[in-house]
């Protein structure tokens, strides 16, 4: 009996080991012109040189009160360090002391202002860090974090110095209106993946917005998902009507929920473009 109850303690440890995250990342300090930016990084274990993605996080924040970084951002964390990735993921609204700006009715941090500054001093600093390919640094956004990499990636934004651009650039269903009306283009080679059934963010504008690039900006793709709706990549939620949760760290409106087939489409997808 003693023997049972020893084995099915050990089985129940390496079940749990097996279910902990494999890295916890820690905080680093980035200066900006005014204040610190705070941000969480997971880091492969050695010396590098290791290609690294920017993540931004969306209207909801990056954390919650028990964890620095949400389960959204944590997963993708993950899969990028499995593939050998560095993942920095900036707090634009926890360093300026603000919580979720989903439903706020004057936005402090503005996707193209604000978010556009914390991407570049982020770059800034990874350029600066022994253990980052300096070749190899991209983006990744998601809903208003996606939007401020639209922006980033514009030709007007382009860094003054001298070290190597962004390689890539993944945006995760970015409100696409204003850069569709402004004729956005983009100078390193970006992908928009967004639900075909997004009443969040606009579908028909992102395509709008990508075929009017072509042939004045670098390579540009979007990725419709069949039925999938805002937050498809999001593990384990079902689909419901924003309207209907309090949750301050969701949309006022549209539908927001799990699609598996589109989340494990898009799983591939920003492999193979990160890969390029």
């Amino acid at each position: 009996m003693r023997l049972r109850l020893t084995a099915l303690f050990l089985m129940l440890l390496m079940s749990a080991a097996r279910a902990a995250p494999e890295t916890a990342p820690h905080q680093v300090e980035i200066p900006l012109a005014s204040g610190t930016l705070h941000a969480q990084l997971f880091k492969p274990a050695g010396e590098g040189p290791f290609p690294t993605v920017i993540a931004l996080h969306g209207c909801g924040g990056l954390g919650g009160h028990a964890d620095p970084v949400l389960p959204r951002y944590r997963d993708w964390a993950e899969r990028l360090l499995k593939s050998g990735n560095a993942v920095l993921l900036p707090d634009s609204y926890g360093s300026r002391e603000l919580g979720p700006q989903c439903r706020v009715k004057e936005m402090h941090v503005k996707a193209r202002r604000e978010r556009v500054a914390d991407i570049a001093a982020s770059r800034a600093w990874l350029m600066k860090q022994n253990w980052v390919a300096r070749d190899r640094v991209s983006l990744i956004g998601w809903a208003n974090g996606a939007s401020a990499l639209l922006w980033a990636v514009r030709p007007q934004s382009a860094a003054r110095d001298q070290g190597p651009d962004f390689r890539a650039a993944i945006a995760f269903y970015p409100d696409c209106r204003i850069s569709a009306g402004l004729g956005w283009s983009a100078r390193v080679p970006t992908l928009v993946l967004i639900g075909a059934n997004d009443d969040v963010s606009s579908p028909p504008a992102c395509r709008q917005m990508v075929d009017g690039a072509h042939g004045r900006s670098a390579l540009t793709r979007i990725v419709v998902y069949p039925g999938a709706y805002h937050d498809f990549d999001r593990a384990n939620t079902p689909l419901h009507a924003a309207s209907a949760s309090s949750d301050a760290a969701a949309p006022e409106h549209g539908h927001l929920g799990t699609d598996a087939v589109a989340r494990a489409e898009s799983q591939k997808d920003v492999a193979e473009w990160l890969a390029r």
